[in-house]
């Protein structure tokens, strides 16, 4: 069964509606999740990523998005949910509970201790084996920027490649030329393997370096541009895939400005979902905070400019 799993395509990593005291909105979502689940390309949904708002979301409530996705989407795509743990008998933990929840697969991030301190390669291979097996889900690897303590050499990568429990990539290296290194790794060690582009800021660029799809918290927001971009750039389009990343560059701007994907940003692609009708309200959790009213200027103009109109049905 899990052989069967295809993660080649795109996959939204899905926002979060709020409620105005903060609540999980799960009518929201719920709704959310099917229309994003019926856009052309949708291999996927990826619950408890960073546009998610992951970290201000208890392990309980993880598993409650989880469910409520799986639930809404009814096994039309699979979902994944990403594991952001600090230790393994946490991280084992919680992606059983996400098995049970309905998750498909398991999307894992590197433990934040990490980022700070550094880990060994054999830290990584333990992590990965344990929740593997703790779960018996097929794993995402998620790829953290070269910048960080957090990133894995292109050797690393070639080796989790080769593990049976790993099937996919979410690559976010931001740095072109071990972007480059890495790609080629992972494809020399495991040629069958996914690889999923995460660079949502600049999402031409990362494609045409071949990849097999995108994993991308933007794809929440316009699933149809970003489809239609993948699929230029598969069928060698350059003028096609230009013109299309011409239409996205001003969203893009307006969600992300010059930098990459922040919890700020995360708010800025609220507000710009909200504005295009795809969820009621913009609400972020604390100590993440709403767009200034100049963001807000700058997002209602570039989704007015674009056409979007509401899609989501109450």
């Amino acid at each position: 069964m899990h052989n069967q799993l295809d993660l080649k395509g795109l996959i939204p990593a899905i926002a979060v509606p709020f409620r105005e005291d903060h609540g999980i909105d799960a009518p929201g979502l719920t709704r959310l999740a099917r229309w994003l689940a019926e856009q052309p390309g949708i291999k996927g949904l990826m619950t408890n990523g960073h546009t998610g708002e992951v970290f201000s979301l208890t392990p309980e409530e993880r598993t409650e998005v989880t469910r409520i996705t799986a639930e809404a989407v009814a096994g039309k795509v699979p979902v994944i949910s990403s594991i952001v743990c600090e230790g393994i008998r946490d991280a084992v933990a919680q992606a059983q509970a996400a098995r049970e929840a309905g998750a498909s697969a398991l999307d894992v991030m590197p433990p934040h201790h990490w980022l700070r301190f550094g880990f060994r390669d054999d830290h990584v291979i333990d992590y990965f084996t344990a929740i593997g097996e703790g779960a018996g889900l097929p794993l995402v690897v998620h790829v953290y920027p070269a910048w960080t303590k957090a990133s894995f050499s292109s050797a690393l990568l070639a080796r989790l490649a080769q593990m049976d429990h790993v099937h996919a990539f979410k690559i976010g290296t931001r740095e072109m030329n071990k972007y480059a290194r890495d790609l080629k790794a992972i494809r020399a060690a495991a040629p069958d393997k996914a690889l999923l582009t995460c660079h949502d800021e600049y999402l031409l660029a990362s494609m045409v370096q071949g990849v097999d799809g995108a994993l991308v918290g933007f794809a929440s927001f316009i699933p149809g541009l970003i489809n239609d971009l993948l699929q230029a750039v598969w069928r060698g389009d350059l003028n096609e895939a230009m013109r299309i990343q011409a239409i996205i560059d001003p969203l893009k701007d307006a969600v992300y400005g010059a930098g990459e994907p922040t919890g700020e940003a995360h708010a800025c692609m609220k507000a710009a979902m909200a504005a295009a009708g795809l969820i009621d309200r913009a609400t972020v959790r604390p100590p993440t905070v709403p767009p200034s009213a100049e963001e807000l200027a700058r997002i209602d103009a570039a989704v007015a400019r674009a056409g979007l109109t509401p899609r989501v049905a109450a």
